[in-house]
């Protein structure tokens, strides 16, 4: 008889655990919402809008890429440094260089993509990532999902492929006056959505695999990626002209400094994610967020929508709460 009050000191322990892992996942789901909206204006902003007299456009998507990952390493190294972390590779070079190359193309097809689709498309678009993080998941993980998830998966992504399709204006960009579901931009964004998908997963792998430190492998993938996106901008002879356009257009350099900045407070939050709750999870989690930057786009750069793209807007919202059960589950187990 004497040990039976430790049933509701261990209930109570379990609901405090639950509680405090649910407050990481707010947590989560607010950081990686409200510093993705900044990213997303800033980023169509800098792709897609003109500056100065001359009406120039920023072209150099790669040089974006360097920014972000530069100032995303920096930080990464102080936090290591500060709270006297080991700075030395848990896992092999090799296998941060994966994450980080395909972390480029991801980010790279992004950044393309905007030249060629609105970004209210693209972040419609992105709401089809469940799928690739399942199959990814499947092949690399192992995971086994069932027919109810893939289910709601692909309603969906039929909800986003009315969006694409069905857009209310021809003219879709200044560096493109084509359908928005032309073959090209199209392209982009599935090469998007693959890759995505399997950097969110691999990454998701290293940190079950090797049980490292979140900022130990921000530290390495991005320091990758810096030289990566290095060496390509001077193949491309992209640098010098990069760095001239924002000396000619100093407000470019502010708006490209805040996007590291966001970028980077995204990146912590997004390997937080998948390290505490899995890629699966964040990938639900992504998908809470497009209606938001939709909108707010739609507003401040004056984006048309079609009846169809409505209905295939309608379609996303009306099994949003799924995603959104998905992720109270998810934090709760």
């Amino acid at each position: 008889m004497a040990d039976e009050p430790a049933l509701p000191v261990a209930a109570g322990r379990d609901k405090d655990e639950r509680r405090r892992l649910m407050g990481r996942c707010a947590l989560a789901v607010v950081g990686i919402m409200s510093t993705l909206l900044v990213y997303g204006v800033l980023q169509e902003k800098l792709m897609r809008v003109p500056y100065g007299a001359e009406k120039e456009f920023f072209r150099y998507s790669l040089f974006l890429v360097f920014c972000n990952r530069i100032t995303t390493s920096m930080v990464s190294a102080l936090v290591l440094l500060s709270s006297k972390k080991s700075t030395d590779p848990v896992a092999p070079i090799q296998k941060y260089c994966v994450v980080s190359f395909s972390n480029i193309l991801t980010t790279t097809c992004q950044y393309e993509a905007l030249k060629y689709v609105s970004f209210p498309v693209q972040t419609l678009a992105k709401c089809a990532k469940m799928i690739p993080v399942m199959i990814w998941g499947t092949i690399i993980m192992k995971k086994k999902y069932g027919g109810k998830d893939y289910f709601f998966a692909v309603i969906v992504t039929m909800g986003c492929s009315l969006f694409i399709l069905y857009p209310a204006s021809m003219d879709v960009s200044p560096l493109n006056k084509g359908r928005e579901s032309t073959v090209w931009g199209v392209s982009l964004m599935l090469g998007y959505l693959g890759f995505d998908g399997f950097t969110s997963t691999f990454q998701d792998k290293l940190f079950k695999g090797y049980e490292m430190e979140i900022h130990n492998q921000i530290f390495y993938t991005t320091m990758c990626s810096c030289v990566i996106s290095l060496s390509g901008l001077i193949l491309q002879n992209h640098l010098l002209p990069a760095v001239d356009f924002m000396v000619r257009h100093p407000d470019c350099f502010y708006d490209v400094l805040i996007l590291s900045t966001v970028a980077t407070a995204s990146q912590f939050f997004i390997s937080y994610t998948i390290r505490t709750f899995g890629a699966l999870t964040f990938a639900t989690i992504m998908t809470t967020r497009q209606l938001v930057s939709i909108l707010l786009s739609c507003v401040w750069f004056v984006h048309p929508l079609s009846w169809m793209q409505w209905v295939g807007a309608v379609s996303y919202l009306s099994f949003s709460h799924h995603s959104t059960h998905n992720i109270l589950c998810l934090c709760s187990n």
